[in-house]
């Protein structure tokens, strides 16, 4: 990848579509696909270890420039693999075939985004974007470049879920007009600290990247960026994002929402996290305007509770004319018919599956399968948290046109769809 290429990453930022395109393989299924870890936090080193675990996977690079977590993970990968703290060398080895991107949320697109360019399939963890824009530009990397993107929605590939929104299709429950979705769980306080110097083993500048430059703060950066509108998408973005999936599938939209009204805010703790412990956000997909058409897609979100909905801290329900139908991640299912009448329905019962979209992921780069969680439907679904995460912070409803993806009549909601850049960072063109 030359640095001229690098250079044009702010531009990309602004301009740009291409067609739309799921790339034909030519892999055969035989040929050893070469994989690169980038980010070696836990998710990334646990992501990277069902890799090893596939058939036909050699992991040759591991990426982080923070020393002690990329030296924990060259001693986790198989024997050979090469150590890098800039993601842009691993890039430039036309050795590699595919990346798992395991970064802290602010890296997810720009370093995916530059992989495609640099002629890479992708393996994203979720949510595929920082902001609503950046998503967007990857799914339009993906296209130009005719490169596969996995979105890390798990429950993409999980057997349970799958077989969940095949009855919902089948019409089981009736016309489904609304659906919810709910991340309950107690989280820790991440306190109160300052500004200090970064550990001599972390480069805090390629850590930030992209992103403008904030001081070093550690608990803003170790374990506790998700909480910070600088570099994370708060829960919304984190857990929330599996079980947004799943309604948004089971409702069979395959657009933005056009109405987006939220309530929440900090209601427990008192610490220096930004985003909201508790969260009420509503979606309305208008359809055509006319009876029939219109879905509501509600999320609810408290922290501080182990009171769950059904015993279960992550779960789904959806509201049919006919009946309703619970599912959940974990694991779990139950349906009722009208008035309450139990249904029995026997399904297979399993909680996300990692080795599965790995698998798929593999299959897909060979030819052999689509991908489950295409970046197009991670877009999506990563948006609905930016969305909502932006109405609990602006205090207020948002228009949105899932066209052109903008805010409508509201600036400052709008300029929040996206970011400013670091201009020494860069990020392919678009076009």
């Amino acid at each position: 990848m030359s640095s001229t290429r690098r250079r044009t990453f702010l531009k990309s930022f602004a301009s740009g579509a291409a067609a739309l395109s799921i790339p034909p393989s030519a892999w055969g299924a035989q040929r050893t696909i070469n994989v690169a870890l980038i980010g070696c936090g836990g998710r990334g080193r646990g992501v990277m270890e069902t890799f090893l675990q596939a058939p036909g996977v050699r992991v040759t690079h591991v990426c982080d420039p923070w020393k002690t977590r990329l030296e924990r993970a060259a001693k986790e990968a198989a024997s050979g693999v090469k150590l890098e703290s800039d993601l842009r060398r691993v890039l430039d080895d036309r050795s590699v075939d595919a990346v798992i991107v395991a970064t802290p949320d602010h890296w997810h697109s720009p370093a995916s985004i530059l992989a495609c360019d640099a002629g890479k399939h992708v393996y994203v963890e979720k949510p595929c974007s920082h902001n609503l824009r950046e998503g967007r530009l990857l799914v339009e990397a993906a296209r130009r470049n005719k490169r596969l993107v996995q979105h890390g929605t798990q429950v993409r590939s999980t057997s349970t879920i799958i077989e969940a929104v095949k009855l919902l299709r089948s019409g089981v429950i009736g016309n489904v007009f609304a659906a919810k979705a709910w991340n309950i769980q107690r989280r820790g306080s991440i306190g109160h600290d300052e500004p200090s110097t970064p550990p001599p083993d972390l480069d805090y500048d390629a850590w930030v990247g992209p992103a403008p430059m904030i001081p070093y703060q550690k608990n803003r950066v170790d374990r506790e960026w998700n909480w910070w509108f600088h570099f994370g998408v708060g829960d919304m973005g984190n857990d929330g994002v599996h079980d947004l999936e799943i309604v948004r599938w089971g409702l069979g939209v395959e657009t933005h929402p056009s109405t987006i009204a939220a309530l929440g805010g900090k209601y427990f703790f008192e610490d220096d996290q930004q985003f909201p412990d508790t969260q009420q956000v509503t979606f309305e997909y208008p359809g055509d305007g006319r009876p029939g058409s219109r879905r509501m897609l509600i999320y609810e979100q408290r922290l501080w509770s182990t009171n769950h909905p059904r015993g279960l801290d992550s779960g789904t329900e959806f509201y049919g004319t006919k009946g309703q139908l619970f599912v959940s991640r974990r694991g779990k299912f139950e349906m009722l018919g009208e008035d309450n009448q139990p249904v029995n329905v026997d399904i297979p019962l399993e909680s996300q599956n990692t080795t599965k979209h790995v698998a798929n992921f593999l299959a897909a780069i060979r030819g052999t399968e689509p991908l489950n969680a295409e970046i197009k439907l991670g877009h999506l679904t990563s948006s609905l948290a930016h969305l909502g995460n932006v109405a609990v912070r602006l205090g207020r409803s948002l228009k949105f046109d899932p066209r052109t993806e903008h805010v409508l009549d509201d600036d400052e909601a709008d300029r929040m769809m996206g970011r400013k850049y670091r201009s020494h960072w860069g990020t392919p063109r678009v076009g």
